[in-house]
């Protein structure tokens, strides 16, 4: 997960793959290693400054870290999960999806999936022919069932292939989670849907819409919805928009200003999590990465 940025994007629906088959072709972490993606904002949402490996100053915990690796990153897959209990109204953003995902350049994988019976139904697995992810969206089934989409977003980083590079997924979804219910103030599996993707390097977005049926009018569950994917990802909308294309763009520049950053520490014989905070001296610049960093077994 990434610190706050403004608003928040997440993912759409894929058909399932085989869970023994990605998981044989996940490439262990190098030992005692971490790699984070760093996205790079300019002030008052203009483009940020290129930046180089000296202008980062690396905290981990309490000790100042060298960068050991920093370099503008081209390759990304980029997964859209679309909780299927959404109110089918959403329909009339699907061209700005469509337009969003056409737009994307080719070093950009796509996969498509909808978040149903707390797991990510794979519509099109991750592709670099953005025509043929595009064809995979469809409407929101629009029935609201005893589903949570943060159990879905677990599953998917569960099974996440090893795509390399930077990983990310935008979640649109109204964040209630119906397999919980009221639990509160933030459901229990947000938490750990935050732990997986910072130990797999992956950046979460959500975009807010509401779901289907009388529970989505309700302001308790639409406000603890809103503030549970708030917890968990970079809140690029928290009402509903009359268009997903402002957010989208949003996404797409921070998207083209990222950064994979790498240094070793001391991860121990089962790897371990380390605070990590990054700062800079040139204006007009702030960065955005996970909170915690993952460094893997020593040995």
């Amino acid at each position: 997960m990434t610190v706050q940025l403004r608003r928040a994007v997440l993912l759409l629906g894929l058909a399932l793959f085989s869970v023994s088959a990605v998981r044989a072709t996940e490439a262990p972490p190098a030992a005692g290693k971490a790699t984070i993606t760093v996205t790079a904002i300019g002030k008052k949402e203009s483009a940020p400054p290129s930046v180089n490996k000296d202008d980062v100053q690396l905290t981990a915990g309490k000790e100042r870290k060298q960068v050991a690796e920093w370099a503008k990153a081209d390759s990304l897959a980029l997964a859209i999960l679309i909780d299927d209990a959404l109110d089918t109204s959403v329909g009339i953003q699907m061209n700005d999806l469509k337009s969003f995902i056409m737009a994307q350049p080719a070093s950009t994988s796509i996969a498509v999936a909808y978040a149903a019976n707390n797991t990510a139904m794979v519509a099109q697995d991750f592709t670099s022919d953005h025509a043929l992810a595009a064809k995979a969206l469809r409407l929101p089934r629009g029935i609201s069932t005893a589903s949570s989409p943060y159990l879905a977003v677990i599953d998917l980083v569960k099974r996440w292939p090893n795509t390399g590079g930077r990983r990310s997924v935008l979640l649109i979804s109204s964040g209630i989670d119906y397999f919980r219910g009221s639990f509160g103030p933030y459901y229990p599996d947000v938490d750990t849907a935050v732990t997986n993707a910072q130990r797999s390097n992956v950046n979460l977005w959500s975009i807010y819409s509401p779901t289907v049926g009388h529970r989505s009018q309700s302001f308790f569950l639409a406000n603890m919805g809103q503030n549970n994917l708030s917890k968990m990802t970079d809140d690029l909308g928290t009402t509903a928009p009359v268009a997903f294309k402002p957010y989208l763009d949003e996404l797409q520049m921070h998207l083209n200003n990222q950064y994979l950053l790498t240094f070793a520490g001391d991860g121990g014989a089962k790897g371990k999590f380390v605070r990590v905070q990054l700062k800079t001296e040139l204006p007009e610049l702030e960065f955005s990465h996970a909170a915690n960093a993952y460094i893997a077994p020593s040995k």
